[in-house]
């Protein structure tokens, strides 16, 4: 006959190493832990008890071995003899031997060796002899000379605590098969909800790899490490989209802006080919649409420096800068720009503060507020570069009294080539604010728009 094998599949779970690990893991830690506290436990109980029956044991021994020799010889035979009598767990022992070692009477075959004459109590072995036959038994016994030069022995069995010793030791055993089962329950549970929760991140990141930046790791709000680790992917994931979305939108943008530029250049150069009559105006048309081009790659230099600042690559190049100098430096450089506009620049930098970062950063970051200010500050308005020391620490603040930013556009100006209405009969390409907020980003520092108080303006500020 054919032998049909049956082969018995286990769960999805069950297959898993971490099934595997979980329930060693749940084993092991609960039959551990529940074999310490109950040997610890039942250690705390056993050890002082049976200390404890073997003194009581040692002074009852003592106290008869002092009342039997101090007994005249006749009386002591008759007190030892009742003594045996009157024993019928067969736990007494009393011998008495002459002076060469010959039993006189009693249940002991013979004078143990290792006893000494004197001595205190203690454990040895012996030979007893009765009714019901011979057998050797461990007791506390001891020896003591009497005044004619005989022997008497006086011990007791102790196997009382022997057998307490051995059903601590069967109840600790069978104790240990229910913390197996525990454990194996607790591995099990465990397993199975970590798997749960595992399938249910690879669902999520394979949703994520295949295009859904929107999916996040879920978070039960506990302080596991799990719940930790999630957290931390989910705001790489946030980082990640945000990333993606600036990529998406920049490149939409550089598409768009330098659209017009490079129209505007082709154009020209068209124009200039067909109806230039002389040298002097295929000139001119060649220097327009070098200005164009210029412009292109302005707007993309801008975008290669925003890239450098937000990948990090210039933390090498930081040391303590002095603020003070550099917020100097900005005013000296745009005082006889913002002179020829007719615009009153004041600064105040009398604080001497340290911050620690990359000196022609910042200085770019304070200086494109500063032109910026200047840029859009009408004729005879004021522009006020200060910095001041706060609790925080220290503070750059640009104000001026131009047309300001509305509070619908303050967290917009700050996206790459956007401008605003007001702003577009101005140069520029919508890339200062950005390169600002790089700046700043990438020292950790913070940076705020506010409306001047007490009438129209701006006051951009950067904390250190």
């Amino acid at each position: 006959m054919e032998k049909v094998l049956f082969c018995v599949r286990l769960p999805e779970f069950a297959r898993t190493r971490t099934f595997r690990w979980t329930l060693l893991r749940g084993v092991v830690v609960a039959a551990g832990a529940f074999a310490i506290c109950v040997g610890l436990m039942i250690g705390f109980i056993y050890w002082p008890n049976s200390t404890y029956v073997i003194d009581s044991v040692d002074r009852l021994i003592t106290d008869r071995a002092d009342v039997f020799s101090a007994l005249p010889s006749e009386q002591r035979l008759q007190a030892l003899q009742w003594h045996i009598d009157q024993d019928p767990r067969r736990v007494k022992l009393v011998g008495l031997f002459d002076s060469h070692g010959n039993r006189i009477m009693g249940n002991i075959e013979s004078l143990p060796r290792s006893l000494q004459v004197g001595a205190p109590p203690r454990e040895t072995s012996i030979v007893r002899i009765d009714a019901l036959g011979r057998a050797n038994e461990s007791v506390r016994a001891t020896a003591r000379r009497l005044a004619d030069g005989q022997i008497l022995i006086v011990g007791r069995n102790v196997d009382e605590v022997a057998q307490m010793g051995t059903s601590v030791e069967r109840v600790l055993a069978w104790g240990i098969i229910p913390a197996l089962c525990l454990g194996l329950a607790v591995g099990a549970y465990m397993s199975i909800r970590t798997q749960r929760r595992i399938d249910e991140v690879n669902q999520l990141v394979q949703r994520i790899v295949a295009g859904e930046l929107c999916e996040r790791l879920p978070v039960q709000g506990t302080d596991a490490p799990f719940d930790e680790l999630a957290t931390l992917i989910n705001g790489m994931l946030d980082e990640i989209e945000v990333l993606l979305r600036s990529v998406a939108g920049v490149g939409d943008d550089i598409a768009h802006d330098l659209r017009t530029p490079l129209t505007n250049v082709r154009m020209t150069l068209e124009r200039g080919r067909h109806n230039a009559t002389s040298f002097d105006q295929l000139q001119a048309s060649v220097d327009q649409a070098i200005m164009g081009l210029d412009q292109s790659l302005t707007m993309i230099t801008a975008l290669l420096r925003i890239a450098e600042i937000g990948h990090s690559r210039r933390l090498v190049g930081f040391r303590d800068v002095e603020l003070a100098e550099l917020v100097r430096d900005v005013a000296e450089l745009y005082e006889p720009i913002a002179k020829d506009k007719g615009v009153a620049l004041t600064v105040e930098a009398k604080e001497e503060i340290v911050t620690r970062g990359d000196r022609d950063l910042l200085f770019e970051a304070v200086a494109n507020l500063v032109d910026n200010a200047v840029k859009f500050t009408p004729e005879c308005g004021q522009i006020e570069l200060k910095l001041s020391l706060t609790e925080d620490g220290g503070t750059v603040r640009v104000s001026d009294t131009g047309r300001g930013i509305p509070a619908s556009e303050r967290d917009l100006v700050t996206r790459r080539f956007y401008r605003s209405d007001k702003s577009r009969g101005e140069p520029g390409l919508g890339l200062g604010l950005s390169l600002v907020t790089a700046i700043v980003k990438l020292h950790g520092f913070r940076f705020t728009l506010s409306p001047a108080p007490g009438g129209p303006g701006c006051v951009a500020q950067i904390a250190f």
